[in-house]
């Protein structure tokens, strides 16, 4: 979709790689009957307010089959570095003639496209600001997504050199609230059940792929487009999934 001038083109930017310390992979591992990925995208790209998803991966042979996905769903994807993905972000963007930038990361199957609309929203819609997230310590994990205006991710392009700030995207300007405007993270209405509090949704280890991989099988037959609240009910129906990938949030803690 072409950018308007009254419009600012919102691109969602996604990265994976197959080359996962923990869990190689992982990002094409099967759940009711589909890649990961596939769900990531697919529900990504139900997200209201977005124009474009482009999924970020590297220029290494390893990450072929991750681009055979992508495009099969018609998903734009863009190659580059495998350590730099500050740079592969920026490449990303500006390949998507971006004017705002979503990022997610494709460890999260279960991405809530509501969710994500709303934080579009309250970024466009509220007082100025450079950067918004949603709170990973208020929302289960896996749900994550952030949004900031893509001058700001060419600048963190051209100027970061702290290889934390390179790997992760963001910290260049997280971690400067004297020069950027940090809106307030989104957290839900309403509180967390307190044995869903710090529900990790994400996969990174065996233990999370079980649990996505069971929350997946037993959420789509009934309902293709479930949102987070449905895999919290999901959660209070089977309280033993609740213990799966605990000793997994436990480690993540320390």
């Amino acid at each position: 979709m072409a950018k308007t001038p009254s419009k600012q083109r919102t691109v969602a930017i996604s990265q994976a790689r197959m080359t996962s310390t923990r869990l190689p992979g992982k990002v094409l591992m099967p759940a009711a009957g589909r890649p990961l990925l596939a769900h990531h995208l697919e529900r990504l790209s139900r997200t209201p307010g977005l124009d474009a998803v482009v999924l970020a991966t590297t220029v290494n042979a390893a990450d072929d089959p991750v681009v055979e996905c992508a495009q099969g769903l018609g998903v734009t994807v863009f190659r580059g570095d495998e350590q730099d993905v500050l740079g592969r972000f920026a490449g990303a963007a500006a390949s998507a003639e971006a004017d705002l930038v979503v990022r997610v990361t494709a460890d999260c199957p279960l991405i809530d496209p509501a969710l994500v609309g709303r934080l579009i929203a309250a970024f466009q819609d509220g007082q100025p600001l450079d950067y918004l997230s949603i709170d990973s310590t208020r929302y289960p994990r896996g749900l994550d997504a952030e949004i900031f205006p893509r001058r700001l991710l060419d600048e963190a392009a051209a100027n970061a050199t702290d290889p934390v700030e390179r790997e992760h995207v963001t910290p260049y300007l997280y971690r400067r609230p004297d020069r950027f405007r940090l809106g307030t993270a989104l957290v839900p209405d309403l509180p967390l059940d307190s044995d869903l509090e710090g529900q990790r949704w994400c996969v990174d280890e065996p233990a999370d792929y079980e649990l996505v991989r069971r929350l997946l099988e037993a959420l789509l037959p009934a309902n293709p487009v479930f949102g987070w609240q449905d895999c919290c009910k999901a959660l209070r129906d089977h309280p033993d999934w609740v213990d799966i990938n605990r000793s997994v949030r436990q480690k993540s803690l320390h």
